[in-house]
């Protein structure tokens, strides 16, 4: 090495000298010639099988035929030929090092390199803070428009994304800039000229290397072009398919319209993984180390937590078609009643009544008891009922026509099909009387019946029907029967007597 630059490589052992010993001999021999001849040129003479380097008259090292390495097909005049090149730069770079002019000079440009160099980080400093408070405005007043309210702003994250994303690109012009300024700097001196050609090349090298890689797989890119258009051709196409047949537009049979949507998503996103298949050759670097070490990466964390979402998936897609659920049906599911907002392959998502956004797993929907107020609500419509417990000395043609008038009196409950009332049970000591009625809303239920009871605390008050459910003590004085001249106590008439109920008694 001199001046900081390789110049040949020793391997012999010459007279009992090592190679590290003729090297630095050489170097002094050179620094000596640098102070006393320094316009002196390189050139080699021939001396037996040997080649001497001179600088001027005197030869300052010989290369040996044992010197060159041709194991990596060095020749001996190649090896000449290339250490008089290195050896001439390095000797006017040790020149040049000596000539306080030249490193004035040097400095001068390089002082003014570095002038510029601020004067452009500062312009990205400028513009990074005007950039920065223009999209911070600009972001804010975006949000306040969409969810007009000053708190989902500064509780969104958005802006902080997006700061943090203009931090970055300034940071990648600051290295953009960076990267030429040491380049120039380190070759305005000789020392370190020698590191600056090595950064500058180092650019050029991998610039040309890319774009020889780019054009070296442009056919391969282009069919990778292909292979995203025609896809994206199909998954079109089968959605324009599904949603016509959401609408009802198509009729296709085994595919719903409730199901049409998940099916949708399904086909779009085996299309989708097809492509992938067919276009992972053609991608760049698809057959290197690197780019396998990340698919079996990928693979093992997909194969450690595929049990569990694959359970989640499967049972989405059980619910799915079967059509337990639907988006806008009113259910319950175990202890949770609400409205479906959202069904996904992992979860579904439910409102209850307090304005409740509750997430359930699909598994846990599977495995759980679901039911469906919605199902039948337009075709049939969906029954709920409500029990009393009357004595038995009341008659039970009027319990049952005072339930009946209670339903009667009660908004959102259907007249047809009618109202329907049930003796449930005949118990120790009263009778368990349950009134079945259909809904208009099923997400009205709970109004519905919250309505519905009071209707009927209003119609046993109205006619002096206590509801309690009394207890046996003791045997009574007189028997707790009821007289037929009351069967028909009002509200109840014969002719309300319902069809199931002729058989019981005769009208007195």
């Amino acid at each position: 090495m001199y001046a900081n630059r390789p110049i040949v490589v020793f391997r012999a052992t010459v007279l009992g000298r090592t190679p590290a010993e003729r090297a630095a001999a050489a170097v002094l021999f050179i620094d000596r010639v640098v102070e006393t001849s320094p316009d002196a040129r390189v050139t080699t003479g021939r001396v037996g099988d040997a080649v001497s380097v001179n600088i001027g008259e005197p030869a300052v090292f010989a290369i040996l035929p044992a010197d060159v390495d041709t194991l990596a097909g060095e020749t001996l005049d190649g090896v000449s030929a290339e250490t008089v090149a290195r050896l001439q730069r390095a000797f006017d770079e040790a020149v040049e090092l000596r000539q306080p002019r030249q490193l004035l000079r040097a400095g001068l440009l390089a002082l003014v390199g570095t002038f510029v160099y601020g004067g452009l980080l500062w312009l990205v400093r400028r513009g990074h803070r005007a950039t920065a408070r223009r999209l911070s405005r600009t972001t804010e007043h975006h949000l306040q428009k969409l969810t007009r309210g000053a708190d989902i702003v500064r509780a969104s994250r958005l802006p902080e994304i997006l700061m943090r994303a203009l931090d970055t690109i300034a940071m990648l012009v600051v290295l953009v800039i960076t990267y030429p300024w040491l380049t120039f700097l380190l070759r305005r001196f000789p020392y370190t000229r020698p590191w600056g050609e090595s950064l500058r090349s180092a650019l050029v090298t991998a610039g040309l290397s890319a774009g020889r890689r780019v054009l070296d797989s442009l056919p391969d890119l282009l069919t990778v072009v292909a292979i995203v258009v025609i896809t994206r051709f199909f998954v079109r196409l089968s959605n324009y398919l599904f949603d016509a047949i959401e609408h009802e537009r198509v009729v296709v049979r085994g595919i719903y319209p409730e199901t049409a949507h998940p099916t949708r998503r399904i086909v779009a996103v085996l299309l989708w993984l097809l492509a992938l298949v067919v276009a992972y050759p053609y991608l760049p670097g698809s057959s290197s180390d690197a780019f396998k070490g990340v698919s079996v990466f990928i693979g093992v964390i997909v194969s450690l937590g595929s049990s569990g979402i694959m359970n989640q998936i499967m049972s989405g897609l059980t619910i799915t078609y079967s059509r337990a659920l639907a988006i806008g049906d009113f259910v319950k599911i175990g202890e949770i009643e609400g409205t479906v907002e959202h069904l996904g392959f992992l979860s579904l998502k439910i409102k209850t009544e307090r304005r409740e956004s509750i997430t359930i797993a699909n598994a846990l929907v599977v495995s759980t008891s679901t039911i469906n107020y919605s199902r039948f609500a337009a075709r049939e419509g969906v029954k709920v009922s409500t029990s009393v417990t009357i004595g038995y000395n009341t008659p039970w043609r009027q319990v049952e026509a005072l339930l009946m008038l209670a339903a009667s009196r009660t908004p959102g409950i259907r007249r047809e099909p009618p109202p329907v009332v049930r003796q449930t049970a005949l118990l120790d000591f009263y009778v368990k009387y349950t009134v079945l009625v259909c809904l208009d809303q099923p997400r009205q239920r709970v109004p519905i019946l919250h309505a519905l009871h009071a209707n009927i605390l209003d119609a046993f008050n109205e006619y002096g029907v206590q509801i309690t459910s009394p207890n046996y003590e003791s045997d009574p004085d007189e028997l707790k029967v009821v007289p037929k001249s009351q069967w028909y106590a009002a509200p109840a008439a014969p002719a309300a007597v319902p069809p199931n109920q002729a058989g019981r008694g005769t009208a007195a």
